[in-house]
């Protein structure tokens, strides 16, 4: 048995936190979202959203629930970790979780032991390829930072307690070892495709390996438009837009989330991706003290980890 690697949890909580700004600030653009070119007209000029608070969403929730198992057990144990998601979801259900965790996260409360056959049973039967394990793995990935495919197999087993997709767990595959990267601290000039070499074959990887060949000059709406940028709502779809942006400004989170955001789509998932990503080497100190002042404050018990 491979000796599971020293943890990292400065490097998690770094993740967690700009996570979940990621995910407050990006649901802060969709009220605009009926009017696209206002939306992209505010964005381009950096107008940042004036309301307060700026709750988080099922992104930090769930994302929330897998660090702290790993606080808890060191490792993915994947029925407790359908058990923390399902009583997360009972807790809090208006955090606008889609459609497949409203029909399973229920039923896992219920039985958490049963989340195999649960889950493989999800969109007759083909299991979930939404963006849900991706957008919530970032953590994990800082987690393991100090042995990349060891967070991938972890990102695997946390995937597989929601996602039986293989496209769903490929995309957690990605962000976890794009985490697990940048945690590092130190620029990687080929981040995307030392992720899309750890990347399963399939849309994710594809995605992955178009966005390594996208010219310099590209900007975050051509980008959006050749890769997607979640308006699907599945992991390859979303995932290789999150990335590339990612990619585009390790050392910069406010930057990374800006050209986020001009991708629209689902922004808030696509910016707590980038938050998660950026955020395992940078945290959040350079930030605005207005925007975290704004963002909804996270459990005590993240600020307390190492």
């Amino acid at each position: 048995m491979t000796a599971t690697p020293v943890p990292n949890p400065s490097a998690a909580r770094r993740s967690m936190e700009a996570l979940a700004l990621g995910d407050a600030f990006g649901e802060r653009w969709f009220p605009l979202f009926r009017d696209r070119r206002r939306a992209h007209a505010e964005i381009r000029a950096r107008a940042v959203p004036e309301e307060s608070p700026w709750p988080w969403t099922d992104d930090t929730a769930m994302a929330l629930g897998v660090l702290s198992v790993l606080g808890d057990h060191g490792r993915i144990d994947q029925t407790r970790l359908a058990r923390t998601l399902a009583d997360t979801f009972l807790s809090d259900p208006g955090r606008g979780y889609g459609s497949g965790m409203h029909e399973l996260l229920p039923s896992l409360a219920a039985a958490p032991a049963s989340w195999p056959t649960a889950t493989r049973a999800l969109f007759r039967g083909e299991g979930s390829l939404g963006n849900g394990a991706a957008m919530r793995v970032a953590p994990l990935g800082a987690w393991f930072s100090a042995d990349p495919d060891h967070a991938a197999e972890q990102a695997r087993r946390s995937a597989e307690v929601t996602h039986a997709h293989p496209q769903g767990i490929a995309g957690a595959i990605a962000v976890a070892v794009a985490a697990a990267l940048t945690a590092r601290r130190a620029p990687i000039p080929d981040l995307l495709r030392e992720v899309a070499d750890r990347t399963p074959p399939g849309p994710v990887h594809d995605g992955l390996t178009h966005a390594t060949s996208l010219p310099p000059a590209t900007t975050p709406r051509q980008a959006a438009d050749l890769l997607g940028s979640g308006r699907r709502i599945r992991a390859d779809d979303t995932v290789p837009f999150a990335l590339w942006c990612a990619a585009r400004h390790q050392d910069d989170l406010i930057a990374a989330l800006w050209i986020t955001a001009e991708g629209l789509g689902d922004v808030d998932t696509t910016c707590a991706i980038v938050g998660g990503v950026v955020g395992a080497a940078t945290g959040v100190s350079a930030v605005p003290p207005s925007w975290l002042d704004r963002r909804e404050p996270l459990p005590a018990w993240v600020a307390a980890l190492p």
